[in-house]
């Protein structure tokens, strides 16, 4: 174990010399006496709570139920704020843009402050990645608290999940089977208790991620943000991260090419959202490991999907903690796991989860008998996206899995609200619906536009899946034959660029093909004619954003964060 003077923070507060005089008297002036702080590890708790964030809005108490747990194990606690992403709920144009912001934000508080160890609270979509890429970057001893799911919804008595029975009532509305009234009543069941969404959307799938990396507690990405467990996980991650600043490990001691491997594995099992991709891969790059498309695709071939959640399966977040939770489902999934792996409890991930129960086996399945025989998620490559497209065809109709159709393009998000319903537009449920202009920089951000929505007019007559190719993302709690993260996006000079009305797009999930039915003589044609649309931001976050994002198979990081090479400690005195 390491003594005092071996800490991080004794370099503030230990050591002789001016500086370290003034950091003491500071503190003083926050009110603490000197028993409080030195000789103990100083834990920062990194708080993404805010008013405008549902997903986080219980964060003020937990980061008093960390503090609670530092202080139980001789440590001393400081709560560091940091900027807030919920999901696309609120931030426009997408959360995804500030994901990168979060990261450096996060980055630079565990690098300049006296810390020795940090917990990290979060869990709504990006915050997650975010708050991890941070820190794999800053390599101090992390832990993770996951926000945790929000209740089950419900409406005249019915289980409800958040975000994909928002978008079926939605779309039933627009097909006037449903009333205004009906939808205000829903606007009440949806959402009913803090937590992030209750799916297996982007933030469970992410959360879970972070568990399997070793980052949490066992069984922390599971329990309800509202349970009395979680409260509880939280005392204990407190009472943690203070062994783990005297002994470590370090992320970096847990986050290889083993770790990666196994989160991919899990997140298919789980049947998780298209955007643990991106996040992945991201991750994976601030830990110096070569993470791509193609990992995916070959583990989605050998991972049957064991969890039976929305939006594709019968049951929600806090089912699956009740059946047993992740640690049931990494039980049944060990065989294809590194169970001799480290992570941040002491014990490896054979010992944390080999012998945990199941007690639903509908819910978690088993390996003989899973919910879908792979991962159900398919990349596909093609010249309509030579840097590879995603697809989540385990939520799509089976019979668009195999598709030609003619395709209605669209240039960006407020062209399709514009158009989508002219009856003008020659679309048909065999039409190929494309949006461009929605990447990473075109976006900008790469927003969650890929479930484009369906005609009116078609809902009408019951179509509820169509084909839908863009370079965006879309929600983890979406559904349908959406192709998606097509790169390189449009913006750029990807070929979605070129595309025009009319012309055949061939979907073949089963050979992993997206393509374009153009001769390239025609191609090179539209391309000697094409010019980059808009001009960039002329200044501030939305410029760097612009002039150093990286492509969605790239994981869409900052080319200078994704680089190689530690930043130098800062000097204290």
């Amino acid at each position: 174990m390491r003594t005092w003077e071996q800490l991080r923070s004794y370099r503030w507060y230990g050591e002789d010399g001016l500086r370290a005089f003034s950091h003491r008297t500071r503190t003083r002036q926050l009110g603490i006496g000197a028993e409080e702080h030195l000789g103990k590890p100083v834990i920062g708790i990194i708080n993404t709570w805010s008013e405008l964030n549902p997903c986080h809005q219980h964060l003020r108490e937990r980061a008093e139920a960390v503090k609670r747990g530092v202080w139980q194990a001789g440590g001393y606690p400081v709560e560091l704020p940091a900027g807030s992403l919920c999901g696309e709920t609120f931030a426009k144009p997408t959360a995804m843009l500030h994901r990168n912001l979060l990261a450096m934000e996060v980055e630079e508080l565990l690098r300049c402050y006296p810390l020795d160890g940090a917990v990290l609270l979060g869990g709504c979509d990006k915050t997650t990645p975010a708050l991890l890429m941070a820190a794999a970057s800053a390599d101090l001893p992390a832990i993770f608290v996951p926000a945790g799911p929000m209740l089950r919804g419900n409406w005249r008595g019915e289980v409800l999940g958040s975000g994909s029975d928002m978008w079926r009532y939605w779309d039933d509305w627009r097909a006037g089977l449903i009333t205004t009234d009906d939808l205000s009543e829903l606007e009440q069941g949806l959402a009913r208790s803090p937590g992030h969404c209750m799916t297996m959307g982007t933030a469970s799938t992410m959360t879970s991620a972070a568990e399997v990396l070793g980052l949490t507690l066992p069984g922390a990405a599971s329990i309800p943000a509202v349970d009395s467990a979680h409260p509880r996980m939280a005392a204990a991650s407190g009472r943690r991260i203070v062994e783990l600043a005297w002994e470590g490990p370090r992320p970096s001691e847990l986050l290889d090419e083993r770790a990666y491997a196994d989160a991919v594995t899990a997140v298919l099992a789980l049947g998780g959202s298209t955007n643990a991709v991106i996040h992945l891969i991201a991750m994976a790059g601030r830990s110096g490991v070569t993470l791509d498309l193609d990992a995916f695709d070959s583990a989605a071939r050998r991972v049957p999907v064991l969890a039976n959640l929305r939006p594709f399966g019968a049951y929600l977040m806090e089912d699956f903690y009740y059946a047993g939770g992740l640690p049931g489902l990494l039980a049944q999934l060990m065989p294809l796991l590194h169970a001799d792996r480290p992570t941040v409890s002491g014990r490896t991930l054979g010992e944390l989860y080999a012998q945990a129960q199941v007690h639903k086996p509908d819910v978690i399945r088993t390996m003989d008998d899973p919910v879908a025989p792979d991962g159900g998620l398919a990349v596909l490559r093609g010249n309509l996206a030579p840097g590879g497209a995603v697809i989540k065809h385990i939520a799509a109709e089976a019979r668009l899995l195999r598709h030609t159709g003619p395709a209605v393009v669209f240039d960006g998000y407020a062209d399709l609200r514009a158009r989508i319903n002219d009856e003008r537009l020659p679309i048909t449920p065999d039409t190929v619906l494309v949006l461009r202009g929605a990447g990473p920089r075109g976006g900008p951000g790469m927003p969650e536009h890929g479930m484009l929505p369906i005609p009116d007019r078609l809902l009408r007559q019951g179509v509820r899946d169509m084909v839908r190719v863009s370079d965006a993302r879309m929600s983890g709690t979406s559904y349908g034959a959406c192709v998606l993260h097509v790169a390189p996006e449009s913006h750029v000079g990807g070929p979605l660029a070129l595309v025009r009305d009319g012309d055949l797009i061939r979907l073949d999930v089963g050979r992993r093909q997206l393509e374009l039915l153009v001769d390239d003589e025609e191609l090179a044609q539209r391309r000697s004619v094409w010019r980059a649309p808009g001009s960039p931001p002329p200044r501030g976050y939305g410029r760097l954003f612009d002039e150093h994002v990286l492509q969605a198979d790239e994981g869409c990081d900052f080319d200078f964060l994704a680089a190689q090479g530690r930043v130098a400690e800062p000097d204290a005195h």
